[in-house]
């Protein structure tokens, strides 16, 4: 009980962030970067933890002393213990996020995203110096919306390897802090999307295509809708959980609350393009168990962490396709991506997806 009161008193008292020392785990990637550059804007001490399998250093601010990079592993208990020494806060987005990957290399997701999460929250527990711990998770442990918009307390019906990792991460970020009142905060984003991107999601797919010069695009299940929420704003509601006062034990859901299918996005994209172009279904790119439909309730974080979102779709959409005009990236990725090779083949025997090569 003791402990629990001490850790009240700590997280009473956060509103300014300058001079703070704050570890992002994953901070090299998509939205850690995106993390650390507001937080460096903040005056904030930030340390880097990332093992750089697809994150990139020069996502990074440059020409500041108030950047440290730990290039290493979440699921090494020394690296991790050496990153949380003297931390206040702590921001976990380090993880294996592509779903595909899932269903290949499930061992590796489960021991990074929920054995190396538990490493984490263990070592930042023992440190005694974290006074909050801020855990991303994603709004894929929902699988398909049995309601919309979906709020937290949807049921966690996870359809992926990925989503059952990272559900378990979760429940283990809530387990060590009812079990040592240590203070964490659960934040699921929806989809996000913006420039420095690090996978080949859905919005960086279609704008590769199309700039690599294909007028016919190869997808999946066009008929499936996300809520995306540009990567700014997911950021910014990340960073506001820090110091929000009513928000440790919750669960928070980031997004936009709007909705729009593949299908629609693809066009909307060849328009800001100035491309024509048709679509032609890729058996090979639809998941074989996939969520048909993510839509998000963000009345919690508008209440509790005082946030919206502040660029729109098309706003968004523009931006990130400058940047991808400028800034022609290659995939990188701890596994060989066998599944999307030219040479091999997918069919499907009793509804389980069968690689060929």
């Amino acid at each position: 009980m003791g402990i629990i009161q001490i850790y009240v008193i700590r997280y009473n008292n956060l509103s300014n962030l300058q001079d703070t020392r704050i570890l992002v785990t994953g901070g090299a990637g998509f939205i850690g970067s995106e993390v650390v550059k507001q937080l460096i804007k903040k005056n904030s001490f930030v340390t880097v933890l990332d093992n750089f399998s697809s994150g990139k250093k020069q996502y990074l601010p440059k020409n500041t002393k108030k950047l440290k990079i730990i290039k290493g592993d979440i699921t090494d208990e020394k690296i991790v213990g050496r990153a949380v020494k003297n931390q206040d806060y702590v921001i976990h987005l380090a993880a294996l996020p592509f779903i595909p990957d899932s269903f290949y290399y499930p061992t590796n997701f489960f021991n990074v995203n929920t054995i190396g999460s538990v490493n984490l929250l263990w070592k930042s527990i023992q440190s005694n110096s974290v006074k909050r711990f801020v855990h991303i998770s994603t709004s894929e442990v929902y699988g398909s919306a049995q309601y919309v918009p979906m709020d937290e307390n949807h049921p966690t019906t996870p359809h992926s390897t990925y989503a059952v990792s990272k559900l378990a991460g979760d429940r283990a970020a809530f387990t060590l802090y009812k079990e040592n009142g240590f203070p964490v905060v659960i934040i699921r984003p929806f989809n996000s999307y913006g420039p420095n991107y690090t996978q080949p999601y859905i919005i960086p797919e279609i704008m590769n295509q199309l700039l690599n010069g294909n007028k016919e695009l190869m997808l999946g299940n066009i008929n499936a809708s996300r809520d995306f929420t540009f990567v700014s704003d997911t950021a910014n509601g990340i960073i506001r959980s820090l110091s929000a006062k009513k928000v440790v034990g919750e669960i928070i859901n980031l997004g936009s609350g709007n909705e729009i299918s593949i299908k629609e996005l693809a066009f909307k994209i060849a328009k800001i393009a100035k491309i024509k172009i048709k679509i032609k279904y890729d058996e090979g790119r639809e998941r074989p168990y996939d969520v048909n439909r993510l839509i998000c309730n963000n009345k919690k974080a508008k209440k509790l962490l005082g946030w919206k979102t502040k660029t729109t779709m098309d706003q968004g959409l523009k931006k990130i396709f400058q940047w991808a005009t400028k800034n022609r990236i290659s995939f990188e990725a701890p596994f060989k991506r066998f599944y999307y090779s030219q040479t091999s083949t997918i069919t499907y025997k009793k509804g389980v997806k069968v690689l060929k090569l």
